[in-house]
């Protein structure tokens, strides 16, 4: 993904609640590639972008769903 994809990708984690830190695969390099990973930190961060995209696909077919409704009727007597 790019850079614009990513950022796009970044706020629907937050909003979805859905952990990952979305960053370039080379941190000098911000115009190549973006992956999401499971920390910030280059040297120690693995990469869970597939995951997180399976995560963030399941959370938005369950939002189609929508709401569970129903009514709560207290029992009288």
């Amino acid at each position: 993904m790019d850079a614009d994809e990513a950022r796009e990708l970044d706020m629907t984690l937050r909003q979805l609640r859905i952990p990952g830190v979305v960053a370039p695969e080379d941190p000098e390099d911000p115009q190549g590639a973006w992956r999401v990973y499971d920390e910030a930190d280059p040297d120690a961060r693995r990469d869970i972008t597939a995951d997180v995209l399976v995560a963030v696909a399941a959370a938005r077919q369950r939002q189609r769903r929508g709401p569970t409704r129903g009514f709560v009727i207290p029992r009288v007597g």
